[in-house]
């Protein structure tokens, strides 16, 4: 089989591109952050101790606390506070995560939400305007109106707690000591501030931090400190979380989110007390022998992801292999058909009652037989199905502009524990509103922004307290108990395309963790099928074009980094080629 992939995975020749404008199904058809240039990379192996993530300098810390005795829950904090520092247009302490851990003493898969929650105050109508249509997505995410209370902070104590050993203020420190001594913006970081430049203008907070006095956008090479962050997180160092979610830092927050002039929010000092990180058993699915495991709603990941599987393993795609058009159309099908199951019946399972057969394997199958055909599917076939449910509810599709700025890493400490965490702030520097030194989120805008229609109800539609949908995807995949794949992407709604390509690359097409990363991007989700540009993978589009899908080039900016376990116990890890993270790991 790896000689059959030679011509298909070769390395990335991408551009940057413009940022993009809104598009239909809203904006889950648009590429969350802009590309900004590929680096060459080769897999990474080690025999234990291993940190992927998604900047070299968070990376570095991770793995300086796992070299000094600390788990896979205390090297965590270090690499999620340095990210919230050197990218932090994609992830920060302003914003939420998703977190899939194993647990190597008891040999056993939890996770740990920590969605960002909707004021007590907000309604259904929080996103339409006096005249009752949707808003525009940027005229909602600008300002206070799409911030949610952040969970990433209760997230980090409330596993540090249970599976931490070194001390938590010490955790800070890597991220405190480079915000004050500063750090050079790297390309990545100018391009996406050149790209967002008129936003960033608009608001002194983030004027003034990412652009020069004469309003220039900051380039790659400038210093960059942040001493009000050191300032933050030394803070949340010795008072725990509580310093984050009451007093000063509190009442920052709801006084940027409820005093912005043009779009204030409802956020109040009660919703970010009343904040809780949630444990939740996690969702697996078997494909071919192996447990794949990840969250469940609000995250609608594990469950696209195990649909796509499930439609997918009555085919052979071991023998189709990744250069044959046929493995596309089944794929980039079974990624239509589960999106329309998600956007109908997937939202908080707190606030909605969802079918519990999303992933039964009589409904899978039925659902599969709409696959076995020559061409690609018509619209008119791609629509929600009847899954088995005890009660049914009557569900429309919502419209969901999710166009998350996300960032994702995987760590395993020397014990074996295993975490796989998705943070976000949701687009590109999120609210534009920045805090005590970080970014706040504008993750409510991953609310479906039309709640009903007559006496129908969207199941994503915005209610207090509520956490909305997300497509964040951690993963952990295990066969016969033992661990063999830890693997994440942002990437917005791609990223269930981006997770259920890379596992059907490693599980069926065998290839390595860095292979498998690397590997052009085709993705359907609505109907288009999106080829990755510059890539080997543009050879596909005339074929696909054949079977009857419209085809459309584009720039696919995952950040798929993820760990293999090999028998043995050695490691191997896969950082994308598309971003700037590495591997990091102890030989």
């Amino acid at each position: 089989m790896k000689t059959r992939l030679a011509g298909f995975v070769l390395a990335l020749a991408m551009a940057a591109a413009p940022g993009a404008a809104i598009a239909q199904q809203a904006a889950d058809a648009v590429a969350p952050e802009i590309a900004s240039g590929t680096k060459a990379r080769e897999a990474v192996a080690a025999s234990r101790r291993m940190v992927a993530a998604a900047n070299p300098l968070a990376a570095e810390a991770g793995l300086a606390v796992l070299r000094a005795g600390g788990t896979a829950a205390d090297a965590l904090v270090a690499v999620q506070t340095v990210l919230g520092l050197v990218e932090p247009q994609s992830s920060g302490i302003g914003g939420g995560a998703f977190l899939v851990w194993y647990d190597a003493a008891s040999g056993t898969v939890t996770t740990f939400d920590g969605r960002e929650t909707a004021p007590e105050a907000a309604t259904e109508t929080l996103f339409l305007t006096p005249d009752g249509t949707p808003m525009g997505f940027f005229e909602a995410v600008v300002g206070g109106r799409s911030v949610g209370v952040p969970g990433v902070v209760r997230l980090m104590e409330t596993v540090h707690g249970r599976y931490g050993r070194k001390d938590w203020a010490g955790l800070f420190e890597p991220a405190a000591t480079l915000a004050e001594q500063g750090f050079a913006v790297s390309p990545r970081l100018e391009a996406l501030i050149a790209d967002d430049a008129d936003r960033l203008a608009g608001q002194a907070s983030t004027r003034a931090y990412f652009l020069h006095e004469d309003g220039a956008p900051l380039k790659a090479g400038d210093r960059l400190a942040n001493p009000a962050y050191a300032r933050t997180l030394r803070q949340i160092g010795r008072q725990g979380a509580d310093a984050f979610y009451e007093g000063a830092i509190a009442e920052a927050i709801v006084a940027a989110v409820t005093g912005h002039g043009d779009n204030p929010g409802a956020l109040s000092r009660a919703d970010l007390a009343a904040y809780r990180a949630k444990e939740r058993a996690p969702v697996c699915v078997s494909y071919r022998g192996h447990e794949v495991c990840g969250m469940g709603p609000p995250s609608s990941g594990a469950l696209a992801i195990g649909q796509i599987l499930g439609l997918l393993e009555g085919f052979n795609l071991p023998a189709l292999g990744p250069e044959a058009p046929e493995s596309w159309r089944l794929i980039g099908d079974a990624t239509r058909l589960a999106f329309a199951d998600r956007g109908r019946y997937v939202a908080d399972s707190d606030f909605t009652r969802i079918p519990e057969g999303l992933l039964d394997r009589a409904y899978l199958a039925a659902r599969a037989a709409l696959l076995r055909r020559p061409t690609a599917l018509p619209a008119s076939d791609v629509a929600p199905g009847e899954p088995p449910w005890k009660k049914a509810a009557l569900r429309l599709d919502g419209v969901t502009p999710e166009m998350p700025s996300t960032s994702h890493f995987v760590i395993v400490d020397d014990d074996g524990n295993i975490a796989s965490m998705t943070s976000s702030i949701e687009n590109a520097f999120g609210a534009r509103l920045m805090v005590e030194g970080f970014l706040l989120n504008n993750q409510l805008t991953d609310f479906s922004f039309a709640p009903r229609r007559a006496v129908a109800a969207v199941a994503n539609r915005p209610q207090g307290g509520k956490r909305p949908r997300s497509s964040m995807s951690p993963t952990i995949v295990l066969r016969d108990g033992r661990p063999l794949y830890a693997l994440g992407s942002p990437g917005g709604s791609n990223i269930i395309a981006y997770v259920a390509k890379t596992l059907v690359a490693l599980i069926d097409w065998e290839m390595d963790m860095q292979e498998a990363v690397a590997l052009p991007h085709l993705t359907n989700r609505f109907g288009t099928y999106h080829i990755e540009a510059g890539t080997a993978a543009e050879e596909l589009a005339g074929p696909l074009e054949a079977l009857g899908y419209t085809v459309e080039i584009r720039a696919l900016n995952s950040g798929l980094h993820g760990i293999a376990f090999n028998e043995d116990g050695t490691l191997v890890g896969g950082a994308d080629p598309r971003r700037e993270g590495e591997v990091v790991a102890v030989p």
